[in-house]
């Protein structure tokens, strides 16, 4: 027998609900994230704008190793031997010499960088090389030697603008090579970049002791860089004296990138010299002229050095200059002193 059909209950549809405050409510996160992200983007901007610094006075022109022969960059490496390959001769200079440090400041520098190694009796001589055999007539390194033994050699021995074919400088550098003392005694008021060529801490603790018989007026004129040890060895022993070491200088840079925006420096860069190559420096907070405020304000010297600063490239002619911004008053790296500071009417 047939069961009776039920009687179908209608399904009611499900109330319809207001789409628009559950889409509000799924954009609301994007639309705050994005008024974030743009307000952020434009205090950053506005807080960071180098117009904001219009720096009074010129540039400080550093002279590296004085007025000194220059050479060509192009393929040189860290065992190329640049005093064989240098332009034809335009002075009679020598590098890290008395005679050129005099010229250079006579030109117009503000400050001279000069080059320092350790000799084999605890001195510390004025040379670049590690190592004698490019620019002199003796042979190994510079600490198997006295300084007594280093100044009998002839320092202009080996530089050459044609392949060897001359040698304009030989016979004309013997005993030009200075001791530390005599730079500092030479020009006792001068601002001077001292640069300690190794890695060797205790070539540091060396450096130190030397410059702490030095009244504080001296050495807040003193700025010291080099390989990472020695410059924490002098640093630990000295504090007061500017530094810079690669080591120094990224720690600095990588914080300030993090926290720079907001105007703040970290403590990282304080009382530092900064060399900072023009490649790169487009991409710190502030950068050229309210980044060297900022660093001025902490006691930090910045310097800009030409290209991606590989081998001391340095601003040596008119076309290089233009390229400095309008109101910068850092520091400019430069190997022809004789050519840039007539250039700012020094």
């Amino acid at each position: 027998m047939s069961q009776p059909e039920r009687p179908r209950r209608s399904r009611r549809a499900p109330r319809s609900r207001p789409a628009w405050p559950f889409r509000l409510a799924r954009s609301l996160p994007v639309r705050v994230v994005l008024v974030a992200a743009v307000t952020l983007a434009a205090f950053a901007y506005s807080n960071n704008g180098s117009w904001r610094a219009r720096g009074k006075g010129e540039p400080l022109l550093l002279a590296h190793r004085g007025l000194a022969q220059t050479f060509g960059f192009e393929g040189i490496t860290n065992e190329t031997c640049t005093a064989e390959r240098i332009h034809p001769p335009e002075h009679s200079y020598l590098e890290n010499t008395l005679a050129s440090m005099r010229a250079a400041f006579k030109a117009g520098a503000d400050m001279v960088e000069f080059d320092v190694q350790v000799t084999r009796d605890r001195r510390i001589a004025v040379f670049h090389d590690a190592t004698l055999e490019c620019r002199t007539d003796g042979r190994g390194k510079v600490r198997d030697h006295t300084l007594a033994e280093l100044r009998r050699l002839d320092i202009g021995y080996g530089y050459t603008a044609d392949g060897g074919a001359t040698h304009p400088f030989r016979g004309k550098g013997v005993g030009r090579m200075p001791a530390l003392e005599q730079v500092l005694a030479a020009f006792p008021e001068r601002k001077l970049l001292i640069h300690v060529k190794s890695d060797v801490a205790a070539d540091g603790d060396l450096l130190a002791g030397r410059l702490a018989t030095l009244p504080p007026k001296r050495l807040a004129a003193l700025t010291v860089y080099g390989g990472d040890r020695p410059v924490a060895a002098l640093a630990a022993r000295l504090p007061a004296v500017q530094v810079m070491s690669k080591a120094l200088m990224m720690d600095c840079l990588k914080r300030y990138l993090a926290v720079g925006w907001t105007g703040s420096v970290p403590d990282a860069c304080a009382g530092l010299e900064l060399h900072i190559p023009e490649k790169y420096g487009r991409w710190l907070w502030g950068w050229p002229n309210l980044f060297v405020e900022r660093m001025r304000a902490r006691g930090t010297r910045v310097i800009v050095v030409a290209g991606s600063g590989d081998f001391s490239e340095g601003f040596d002619a008119p076309a290089d200059l233009s390229r400095l911004p309008e109101g910068y008053t850092g520091g400019v790296w430069t190997n022809r002193i004789d050519v840039v500071a007539p250039l700012l009417d020094r």
